[in-house]
């Protein structure tokens, strides 16, 4: 028997779907390193939330840290999303950059997590400044035309409408017989599968980031968090 049974299988759900396209990257040779810890790490989250709600929920001490641990791979996953970006777009060699856009969420969640506010709700709250940064990336990267541009704006805009859902009234997501939560975990698919579909592109030769020029090519292989 599972202590949260919709939340569990929604979660598991997910985990299976996200190892699926992480296998499905193996061996692309345009993948950044940090793409693929971003997904092994979101399946890594997800396969520990089927865990979490299927059986650590049933014990009152061990419920809040657990949730904690799965919230902190979340978190994981969403700092290599940020590297990845900031090393597409801006190219490689701005951990500068990075560490300062990561900071301002990772500061906020351990804030709230502090005060025993560690769910969803707050974690959500907390990565919004990430993910505001990721988004901005993109967009100017989509000025500037970078090739990855268009599908990966078009991903984060589908993760955006997934994340929606957990602001879903209960009654509202119960016409599908499940809470805003265990929606949320499956309505991330489409969004994951469309971000790894638009990493796989091939990169054109003198248009690696944003910034870079014919003149002044930079590499795709290495990740800008290590």
């Amino acid at each position: 028997m599972l202590s949260e049974p919709a939340l569990a299988l929604t979660d598991l759900a997910l985990g299976v779907a996200v190892v699926g396209v992480a296998l499905a990257l193996r061996g692309q040779p345009h993948v950044a390193g940090a793409w693929h810890r971003m997904f092994w790490w979101t399946a890594a989250a997800a396969i520990a939330g089927f865990v979490h709600h299927g059986w650590v929920a049933f014990s009152d001490v061990l419920d809040g840290p657990g949730g904690i641990v799965v919230s902190a791979m979340i978190i994981v996953a969403i700092s290599y999303l940020l590297a990845a970006s900031v090393h597409e777009v801006l190219g490689p060699g701005r951990r500068v950059v990075f560490w300062a856009m990561r900071l301002t969420s990772l500061a906020a969640y351990g804030g709230l997590a502090l005060v025993g506010r560690a769910g969803i709700g707050s974690l959500v709250l907390a990565e919004s400044a990430t993910m505001i940064a990721v988004v901005a990336l993109w967009a100017w990267a989509l000025h500037r035309r970078h090739p990855l541009a268009p599908r990966v704006v078009a991903a984060l805009g589908a993760s955006a409408v997934a994340a929606l859902t957990t602001l879903l009234p209960d009654a509202a997501a119960m016409a599908v017989a499940l809470d805003p939560v265990s929606l949320y975990h499956l309505a991330q698919v489409p969004g994951i599968v469309m971000l790894a579909h638009a990493v796989t592109r091939p990169r054109p030769a003198g248009v690696v980031s944003a910034f870079s020029t014919p003149e002044m090519p930079t590499a795709t292989t290495n990740s800008t968090l290590t």
